[in-house]
């Protein structure tokens, strides 16, 4: 109850802003309870206190102009930079480590789900530059599940209002088969499309138009 005082003080002080500038530097890794902000943001435009697609802009802006930053500062920086500087930013080796097991085990996949995982979304736009990984990849990861992150947490308080507390809570609990559900909706779109695909070009090939110019070729 205490942190959310603290979020409610925030937003009655700074409005708007809290959301921007509280996401950016979280993603440097400093000390900012982002999900929290964001169902409670939610939760005011719920309420008709904000607008929702002005937090929803504002929370995707932060989030990635603070992933940018951190893998720029990987590739520029370097390893031997994070490790030794990194404890001024909260970066510790211990989390650091953690972030390059899960990068072995899921590898670009962890840019777009690490942001659900503690202690590893805060690692992974460092990581991902320190790793080399082409920008253009690291921005479509990236990007990508900066949207559905902060879409999600924010449609929380605007969609269950008074009870978003308690949605969040169960949200967190279940953040593995949120993400197992994304997955299947990505794989079956792309294997609606692939099928898609094959019949359309079926249907030309064996279009009564496509066979008389066989005929005539003979």
């Amino acid at each position: 109850m205490e942190l959310l005082e603290k979020v409610q003080q925030l937003f009655g002080s700074y409005g708007y802003s809290v959301l921007f500038f509280g996401l950016l530097l979280e993603f440097i890794a400093l000390p900012f309870p982002g999900e929290t902000t964001m169902a409670y943001a939610g939760y005011l435009s719920y309420r008709g206190q904000l607008d929702f697609g002005t937090l929803v802009v504002l929370a995707f802006l932060g989030t990635t102009i603070g992933m940018t930053i951190t893998y720029f500062i990987g590739a520029k920086a370097g390893l031997p930079f994070i490790v030794k500087y990194g404890r001024w930013f909260l970066l510790k080796p211990d989390k650091l480590d953690k972030t390059q097991k899960w990068f072995a085990k899921y590898g670009y996949g962890l840019i777009f789900i690490g942001y659900f995982i503690p202690g590893v979304r805060h690692f992974t736009g460092y990581f991902s530059g320190i790793a080399a990984i082409p920008f253009r990849k690291f921005a479509l990861y990236a990007y990508s599940g900066a949207l559905f992150w902060v879409v999600l947490f924010l449609g929380i308080g605007k969609v269950f209002g008074p009870s978003w507390s308690a949605v969040f809570t169960l949200a967190h609990q279940y953040t593995a088969y949120i993400l197992a559900l994304v997955a299947l909706l990505v794989i079956a779109g792309i294997v609606y499309r692939y099928c898609n695909a094959l019949f359309a070009r079926s249907r030309r090939k064996h279009s009564p138009a496509r066979q008389r110019q066989k005929q005539n070729a003979d």
